[in-house]
């Protein structure tokens, strides 16, 4: 059994791309539980970002992998294989580290991965595909992590997707002071959002969320208001920036509602940033010309700046794992020879028990203790030689060569043992 990776993410695909194989909380029970049941899968885990989707998986063979992936999300493969990275065992080992130390992220460092990595192997573990090889997997994963981290300054000066939508809409609007901000959902990026916008003191921020008690749980921590998801259409004319990061399946804000509220505002200009995959607002609304839409490939000129400080960091991160990854391949090639070394301690125990068996019964008869130790330890010996023997006797060739060297070093003989 060996360990494979498989996906896209922001490097090899756009947006439009990731958008249509992001795997939705609700289903990924499901997914793992197809996935898992796909010829050759043993163990599997997915992971889905706004800026990757990737699978994990144990199996023989990985070439049925991405068949499935296009064929979950209704699409042909060859709609997504372009884009696709496919890592055999140590490649796909070093993979899963980078990314859950923030070595593959869109910001280097950024943490909110390891979280996101973290829930895929929850949700593998309470859908019953995380067995073994993926439970060490993500142990050592989750350790490496921490590792980078607190050794090195991999998170200094991170540049976040949060601060990102601030920077950008400072861009638009001199001063964030001036504005009125909409956030809509209320997870973990818009947590984020809100303390960075937060931080620059809006005239007024509010949040519209499809479950009640989230939205008034954060608006509460920043002093913004609360709305329904169904009241943003005419509530929209009011915000100068809009920030939207949702799991919903299909666009929240449509063309539509947006060219009611440009009419409304008098053509005054709106910031928006989706950062949700798939994409919460229509694309099309970019082509409006009071519209700044931006989206989560849009920031990726913004998170550049400070990449430099953090190379001497990404240096030593990738040390760090590299030597994990051997560590975790010495564990999974003593895993291996576990059944072997038992057979082989088995064997000799089963001799044993019948060569002392036999000395037993001698000595009950009376025999000569000496001459049935004696008989006892050439009995050993003589079992104990004959696999070995048997071996070496019967290779012939190039064979016999190969078949002497494997001897000398399993019983650490010398060349010149007679």
């Amino acid at each position: 059994m060996q360990l494979f990776a498989l996906g896209l993410n922001h490097h090899t695909a756009p947006l439009v791309i990731r958008e249509r194989v992001a795997f939705q909380p609700e289903r990924m029970g499901q997914a793992l539980h197809d996935l898992a049941h796909t010829d050759s899968v043993r163990e599997a885990a997915i992971l889905s970002t706004c800026n990757r989707t990737e699978l994990y998986f144990a199996a023989e063979q990985p070439q049925h992998a991405a068949d499935w992936l296009a064929r979950f999300h209704r699409l042909a493969l060859a709609e997504v294989s372009p884009y696709l990275y496919s890592y055999p065992q140590r490649d796909a080992i070093r993979h899963v580290f980078r990314v859950a130390s923030g070595l593959d992220s869109m910001v280097i460092g950024e943490p909110q991965i390891l979280g996101q990595v973290k829930d895929a192997a929850r949700y593998a573990e309470e859908a019953g595909t995380l067995g073994v090889l993926l439970h060490k997997l993500f142990q050592n994963t989750f350790a490496v992590a921490k590792e980078v981290r607190s050794t090195t300054a991999i998170g200094a000066n991170t540049v976040s997707m949060a601060a990102a939508a601030v920077h950008l809409t400072e861009r638009i609007f001199e001063r964030v002071a001036d504005q009125h901000v909409l956030f809509i959902g209320a997870g973990e990026m818009i947590e984020l959002c809100a303390a960075h916008f937060g931080g620059a003191r809006p005239k007024s921020m509010a949040v519209a969320n499809r479950t009640e008690e989230r939205a008034r749980a954060l608006a509460d921590r920043f002093g913004a208001t609360t709305m329904r998801i169904d009241q943003i259409g005419e509530a929209l004319p009011r915000f100068d920036v809009v920030v939207s990061c949702t799991a919903a399946p299909l666009p929240i804000v449509g063309l539509g509602m947006v060219e009611r509220a440009v009419k409304a505002r008098r053509h005054r200009p709106m910031v928006m940033v989706d950062l949700a995959v798939p994409r919460d607002i229509e694309p099309e609304i970019a082509e409006l010309d009071d519209i700044f839409l931006y989206t989560v490939d849009d920031l990726a000129q913004v998170v550049e700046a400070g990449m430099e400080s953090r190379q001497q960091a990404v240096i030593e991160a990738e040390q760090i794992i590299a030597s994990r990854v051997d560590g975790f391949l010495h564990w999974m090639s003593a895993r291996e020879t576990v059944p072997v070394i038992r057979s082989l301690r088995e064997h000799a125990e089963s001799l044993r028990q019948a060569e002392l068996e036999r000395a037993v019964r001698l000595l009950a008869k009376g025999e000569d203790p000496q001459r049935v130790l004696e008989a006892l330890s050439h009995g050993l010996t003589n079992k104990l030689m004959h696999g070995p023997t048997r071996f070496l006797n019967q290779a012939e060739g190039e064979h016999k060569v190969e078949a002497g060297r494997v001897v000398r070093e399993l019983f650490n003989l010398s060349r010149d043992s007679h």
